[in-house]
């Protein structure tokens, strides 16, 4: 089973459960019997929202006792036809792993972003690009995401209040500056994250906030840093916005 959620239309609760990667007819039946007994507990007929490939799988969810809403059926067979050719029916072509290149260049990216994060290695000759931020503005899952989408070899470098204190680039990033992107964010929305993360703390305080995004953004215009306020982008926007910007060569193409 996977995931659930609670949402509401006109005034009625609902619960969402996603079953992912219902790819054979063993795994069909299984779903069907979780869908029919949802069914007979809450007397209430569920409502399937289907995109499976495969005919076969398909029909074997089509018998439970539920709405089917099935968006291959809506839209593959009318392209068919347009098209005068027919869908191959294969499931997993988006999540396997038939580019094995890709794949590995996925993989090593990922590495990459994990031992480079928050300036644990700080192998920064073999970086792409270089992600420059105060705490909790969203350098760690931007370089994750360049990795594991595009096979970019992200670091990444947390700015401390020492970092902040002097007048100059952190002498480790000196020789890398043509790599270097900066993250900045509100100050009341990063004080509310790192509320979350320690409440009632001088980490989080508004001072403290106020005054380490100031003094960043001041030390990116100062060294000619180009920066982007992550405050009301997605990780996938922040990531194409930087990659654009910069020229960076995507190894995988999404």
């Amino acid at each position: 089973m996977g995931h659930s959620l609670l949402t509401q239309f006109d005034g009625l609760e609902f619960r969402a459960v996603t079953l992912p990667f219902v790819s054979s007819v063993d795994k069909a039946e299984e779903a069907v019997r979780k869908i029919d007994l949802a069914a007979r507990e809450t007397g209430l007929k569920p409502i399937i929202f289907g995109t499976l490939v495969q005919d076969d799988i398909r029909e074997v969810v089509k018998r439970s006792n539920a709405l089917f809403l099935d968006f291959f059926e809506a839209f593959v067979g009318p392209i068919e036809r347009e098209l005068l050719t027919r869908s191959t029916h294969r499931a997993g072509r988006a999540h396997g792993m038939a580019d094995q290149e890709a794949y590995t260049a996925r993989i090593n990216a990922t590495n990459f972003a994990l031992a480079n994060d928050d300036g644990t290695s700080r192998d920064y000759d073999h970086s792409d690009v270089i992600l420059v931020g105060v705490s909790r503005s969203g350098k760690t899952p931007t370089c994750l995401y360049m990795a594991m989408q595009y096979g970019v070899f992200a670091a990444n470098y947390p700015l401390t209040e020492d970092d902040l204190e002097s007048t100059s680039l952190p002498a480790i990033l000196q020789k890398h500056r043509r790599k270097l992107y900066g993250l900045t964010i509100r100050p009341e929305r990063l004080q509310q994250i790192r509320h979350e993360r320690r409440p009632d703390s001088r980490y989080a305080s508004r001072q403290q906030v106020q005054f380490e995004i100031r003094t960043a953004e001041a030390m990116f215009e100062r060294n000619g840093i180009p920066f982007i306020n992550t405050t009301e982008c997605s990780i996938e926007e922040i990531a194409a916005r930087i990659l654009d910007a910069t020229g960076i060569e995507r190894r995988v193409r999404a």
